[in-house]
């Protein structure tokens, strides 16, 4: 099966495209878990769906059955995620020919982060430095790729520079990314200004903004804290008053997780892509099924 490319269904779609992101369990008991949420999928169907790749290709396997397991619930198209981590160029090029043999056509390009046990990021001998690199790679090995390439609303954390960085993205697109998936954020704000720089510095690649939704705050604030994003006083208030997790805390972190999306569809963005977490509780929530269900 060849799947369409997201470029093609961003052309042919008159409303906001949507997708959800999944990662590889550890663990059988984990499988059974994805099961789960993929079951609970049918009631806001993604138009497409990514599936993330461990450090060197430590979950390869696994990723590889995500993969195929979301294909055969009709899932598709599936975005497989590649970094350059622990790959040499010719690794990467063979890793690129057996997606493309699959029948792949989207691939999220990454430079990925170090390997557990390492500070900061080492280019692998023979292998890439960057996401940028990356790009060019699959582009040249094979030009039909689609690819999915980060960007940081709030500045990677290795970033000099709010404007390096947006000079950094735009060396992306011109070595040939299709669009743009921004890490998480949890204030509207920082997308809008954002979107607004990218345009000012020549970026015009679709921008999908990246959501979570805040369901425990421990865990929300170890993520933000990982990726260097921020999270709104008010909510952590709101949240921590209720217990920090459990039914209410929950409650309010898909309220205001609904409110980002309802004002994101407004702004007029072109998708949104959603960290689910391979959680069925974020699809189930009545609410959410309701702003999904509506475009």
């Amino acid at each position: 099966m060849i799947e369409a490319t997201i470029s093609s269904l961003l052309e042919s779609s008159n409303r906001t495209l949507l997708s959800y992101e999944f990662f590889p369990p550890k663990t059988e008991a984990g499988f059974t878990a994805l099961d789960q949420t993929i079951a609970a999928l049918a009631t806001t169907r993604p138009d497409f769906v990514t599936v993330t790749y461990g450090a060197g290709g430590s979950t390869r396997d696994s990723s590889q059955r995500v993969c195929e397991n979301l294909r055969q619930n009709n899932l598709s198209p599936v975005m497989p995620h590649l970094t350059c981590v622990g790959n040499t160029r010719d690794e990467l090029n063979a890793i690129a020919d057996q997606f493309f043999d699959q029948g792949y056509r989207n691939i999220m390009t990454l430079r990925g982060d170090p390997p557990k046990g390492q500070s900061e990021f080492i280019t692998h001998e023979n292998g890439l430095s960057s996401a940028c690199e990356l790009v060019e790679l699959l582009k040249a090995r094979h030009p039909e790729f689609c690819c999915g390439v980060a960007g940081y609303p709030e500045t990677h954390p290795e970033a000099t520079s709010a404007e390096d960085e947006i000079a950094y993205l735009k060396k992306k697109v011109e070595a040939g990314a299709d669009f743009i998936t921004t890490q998480m954020f949890f204030d509207n704000q920082h997308h809008y200004r954002f979107v607004e720089a990218c345009r000012a510095a020549g970026i015009e690649a679709p921008i999908f903004p990246g959501l979570l939704p805040a369901l425990s705050l421990a865990q929300v604030q170890r993520f933000t804290k990982l990726c260097g994003c921020s999270f709104p006083e008010k909510l952590a208030q709101e949240m921590e008053a209720a217990g920090g997790e459990g039914p209410e805390a929950e409650r309010i972190g898909m309220a205001w997780f609904v409110q980002q999306i309802k004002d994101l569809l407004e702004f007029g963005v072109p998708g949104i892509h959603l960290y689910v977490l391979n959680r069925p509780r974020t699809l189930e929530d009545p609410n959410f099924v309701k702003v999904m269900n509506s475009f």
